[in-house]
C-alpha cells in the first residue's frame, strides 16, 4: 500500500492542474504524474518530447470532442 501525503497549492496552480485534467474524475495525483512523465521525456530527449507533447495536446483535444471509445467500446471492437 502506497502511503499519501497532503501538499499546499496556490490557488493559481490548482487551476493549471485542473486544466491538464483530461476527464472529470481524474484525480490530481494522476494529473501530477503525467506531467512528471512529460517533464522526464523532455529532459532525455527535447525533440521526441515536443512531439510527444503535440500528441498528447492532439489526443486531448479529441477527448475534450468526445472522440474516443471506451474500456467496454474498445472491448467489443477487438471481441475480447
Amino acid at each position: 500500500m502506497q502511503h499519501q501525503t497532503t501538499i499546499k497549492l496556490d490557488e493559481g496552480t490548482k487551476k493549471e492542474l485542473d486544466s491538464f485534467r483530461e476527464v472529470k474524475g481524474e484525480s490530481y495525483n494522476e494529473v501530477v504524474k503525467k506531467l512528471v512523465f512529460i517533464a522526464k521525456m523532455i529532459k532525455q530527449n527535447p525533440k521526441l518530447s515536443k512531439k510527444t507533447i503535440e500528441e498528447i495536446e492532439a489526443a486531448r483535444a479529441r477527448i475534450k470532442k468526445g472522440e474516443f471509445y471506451t474500456e467496454t467500446e474498445m472491448r467489443k471492437r477487438l471481441n475480447l
